[in-house]
């Protein structure tokens, strides 16, 4: 892998950069900082997943919902109505609804093999997603005229890719096309990520190894079968988990193909050239 220098990425005039580390640490942060300032195009992994890979399961789903009462079921089949996703990339809401929760089915829980076929689901649609990032680099110069790119990836990157196979796929792919940028964040950030979700959980996706392996743990630990699990109780209780599977698995990421900065100096930039001067510095620190 090679690295631009920091003085070769000051001075290009097209700058590409991909995102990536937990949910809340700064990477939407940072590209609408970019987006602001004009001369940058935003490519949202997620916002890809839920439209253009997962859109139909998503407004399916809302269907299926609809279908079961019956005012609503008459006027789906006469066509008088019309469903649809409202997903921006400011609320993802309808992607992580689609994902669900496994567990008590009275409580808003899939059940366990349902929701392990939506998680399959989103595996396969993030994979495209992230490949699609050299096309909407060439898209975004071709048709908008913008030589600068960020994409703004999922926190669930490290799931999809093997940090440690110098021919993996995906990961091979993306470094050949913008640099690669860890948002590291420390254990007081990880304290404030783990009581925001307790506040609000909400579905992610899980590597299926990991996914099951914790599900049959929460199983025997609390001495349930799978009807009897609350679904907001089990993801909270997977959170803190998957933070530190996750953390292992972007440092590799980062040190095996791009670079780390700061959640704490990413929360500081305001505006390009702050965040110019950030990458600067992560690639002199790199060497």
């Amino acid at each position: 892998m090679t690295l631009p220098t920091a003085q070769d990425w000051r001075a290009t005039t097209e700058k590409r950069v991909l995102l990536f580390g937990m949910s809340g640490l700064g990477k939407t942060h940072l590209s609408n900082t970019l987006r602001a300032a004009g001369d940058w195009f935003h490519y949202s992994v997620d916002y890809r997943i839920g439209t253009r890979y997962m859109g139909e399961h998503i407004v399916d789903n809302f269907k299926r919902e609809a279908m079961r009462n019956p005012f609503l079921a008459e006027l789906l089949r006469s066509d008088s109505i019309y469903i649809a996703s409202n997903i921006t990339f400011d609320n993802l809401a309808p992607l992580s609804t689609y994902l669900g929760k496994p567990g008590d089915p009275a409580r808003g829980g899939l059940p366990f093999e349902e929701y392990m076929l939506r998680q399959q689901q989103h595996r396969t649609a993030e994979i495209s997603a992230l490949l699609d990032t050299a096309h909407f680099v060439r898209r975004a110069k071709d048709l908008y005229g913008y030589g600068n790119f960020v994409c703004d990836s999922g926190g669930s990157i490290c799931e999809v890719v093997d940090p440690q196979d110098p021919a993996d796929p995906v990961l091979t792919a993306l470094s050949q096309t913008a640099l690669m940028v860890w948002i590291e964040d420390t254990a007081e950030h990880r304290d404030a990520l783990v009581a925001r979700f307790d506040r609000a959980p909400k579905p992610m996706y899980y590597e299926p190894g990991f996914l099951r392996t914790h599900w049959a743990e929460y199983l025997r630990e609390h001495r349930l079968d799978e009807t009897g699990v609350d679904p907001d109780a089990f993801i909270r209780w997977m959170y803190a988990r998957a933070l530190a599977h996750r953390r292992p698995r972007y440092k590799a990421m980062a040190e095996n193909w791009g670079v780390t900065v700061q959640a704490r100096d990413v929360a500081e930039v305001r505006d390009e050239a702050g965040f110019n001067d950030l990458i600067a510095r992560a690639l002199e620190a790199r060497g």
